[in-house]
């Protein structure tokens, strides 16, 4: 074998070294994918963990009822949510109070204004007129931010309010309180 080495020119020892790189290469690569195949019986050892065939089947069927069951909580909840965002178009989610005192001789603003309106700016007006000796309340009706019935200056003022109304929002009369 050295003669056919040597008519052609290299050495034995080259070709035993370079043959040596590719069994320790191949070494490394049966290394590398010892461990890899370590890992991956590792992960199926855990996925298969206690299960056969038909307990994995279970689990497989367990985990789509529970998905059913979260779709049909998620179609319930979004029924209601609808239903809510129907109720609050028609309930008074604004409001406007203005306190006045209706004659000189009364003190203490006990006479007030309130507006309570929709989304839409429809609702009602409630005047409460507070005298020494009675106290009166009013009712008018307001459609879209208007009244049909004239209102009185302190109403005007309660409708402004509830119109500008916005959620969070304190009035002046909270703010007051507060302080």
């Amino acid at each position: 074998m050295s003669t056919i080495f040597d008519s052609i020119g290299i050495d034995p020892g080259i070709i035993i070294i370079a043959l040596m790189a590719i069994v320790v290469i191949l070494i490394g690569v049966m290394i590398s994918n010892g461990m890899r195949l370590t890992r991956l019986e590792r992960k199926y050892k855990m996925f298969m963990k206690g299960s056969d065939a038909q307990s994995l089947e279970k689990t497989f069927v367990r985990k789509f009822a529970q998905i059913d069951r979260l779709y049909e909580a998620k179609e319930d909840h979004e029924h209601a949510i609808k239903t809510l965002e129907q109720h609050f178009k028609v309930i008074f989610s604004k409001y406007g109070v203005e306190k006045y005192d209706a004659f000189d001789d009364v003190g203490g603003k006990l006479s007030f204004a309130l507006a309570l309106l929709d989304k839409d700016n429809s609702g009602i007006i409630l005047n409460a007129v507070h005298s020494r000796d009675n106290c009166f309340l009013y009712l008018k009706e307001i459609v879209k931010g208007e009244s049909y019935v004239m209102l009185s200056q302190e109403e005007v003022e309660a409708l402004r309010k509830a119109v500008n109304f916005e959620l969070g929002e304190m009035s002046e009369d909270e703010k007051n309180l507060e302080k």
